[in-house]
């Protein structure tokens, strides 16, 4: 292909017009006319702004085919994980919830000095919420392990500017969602100092912990999701896992087991609590956070050990 047919075709292919595109390099619309009909030629300044501009090399723009370079996404990849990463952080944000959910309906016992609602009551929502965030999370992840076995190879088909766009908004809601938690510890030591008789009363520490968890719920959303979408531009990444050869999928696949038979190890817990012990209200639901803490600092040690 010659300049001109390049020029023109990635000119279309960002969808700008050659008014926009003479605007930004500083020159006439003729120019940029004369320049896809390879009637004349860009000074090399100018050339270099194009290489700069629409991420190719020289070369490329020169004498080869940049529509090489624009890899258009044949298996539906961007649709399937935007829809895996919505419905796996949502997943995550119910079982969350139900903790919240949780320690609500427990400390609105203070409000009911008649019929006090009983532990097995605060019991039984956290087990609807976590079947439901267990449930979308199995369905969720049977999905995704199907579109990955009739897709275990996908060509890169980003665009760096599209990946430079989303690396700053995932920077912004990455640091939006650890300032939640570093406020949050601090509102929960604040108010145990300002307000002591919370201390005192265990429904009032049941409000407090709603809230805990509740901020806890959208920070942890917040960060699964753009994390998994950080991931979705990881197309190398995307391949190395579905390569069982890798190192990278030895250990995702290690993980995914360890982290499996915490939360089993959890769920017989809580279990135990209720069945033998009575406990379905509170703390027993505790485990469930302790166990999602277990599974992350078992991913921290698996993928930052050195090889």
């Amino acid at each position: 292909m010659s300049l001109g047919e390049n020029l023109q075709f990635i000119r279309k292919k960002e969808n700008i017009t050659q008014e926009q595109l003479a605007e930004q390099l500083g020159v006439s619309r003729q120019s940029i006319s004369k320049w896809e009909s390879d009637s004349s030629y860009p000074e090399m300044e100018k050339l270099l702004q194009l290489c700069k501009m629409f991420h190719c090399s020289l070369d490329d723009l020169m004498q080869g085919d940049v529509s090489q370079t624009y890899v258009e996404d044949k298996t539906n990849y961007d649709q399937h994980y935007n829809e895996y990463s919505k419905f796996i952080s949502l997943g995550v944000g119910m079982i969350l919830s139900g903790l919240s959910a949780t320690f609500l309906f427990y400390g609105m016992n203070y409000f009911f000095e008649g019929e006090p609602i009983k532990e097995d009551f605060c019991g039984i929502i956290f087990l609807i919420f976590l079947v439901i965030g267990v449930s979308i999370l199995i369905l969720f992840s049977i999905r995704d392990e199907d579109f990955k076995k009739k897709n275990p190879y996908i060509l890169n088909f980003y665009q760096e500017k599209e990946i430079d766009k989303f690396n700053k908004k995932f920077s912004v809601m990455v640091t939006t969602g650890i300032s939640l938690f570093i406020i949050n510890m601090i509102l929960v030591t604040g108010s145990e100092a300002v307000f002591p008789k919370i201390e005192e009363n265990e429904y009032l520490q049941s409000f407090e912990m709603f809230f805990f968890f509740l901020i806890i719920t959208i920070a942890t959303t917040i960060i699964v999701y753009y994390g998994m979408q950080k991931d979705k531009y990881d197309i190398e990444k995307y391949n190395q896992l579905n390569d069982k050869n890798s190192e990278i999928s030895k250990k995702g696949s290690l993980t995914g087991t360890i982290c499996g038979i915490i939360m089993l190890f959890a769920t017989i817990l809580y279990l135990i609590a209720g069945f033998v012990f009575n406990k379905w209200g509170m703390p027993s639901p505790i485990v469930f956070a302790v166990g999602g803490i277990c599974c992350a600092i078992a991913w921290i040690i698996i993928n930052f050990k050195k090889s």
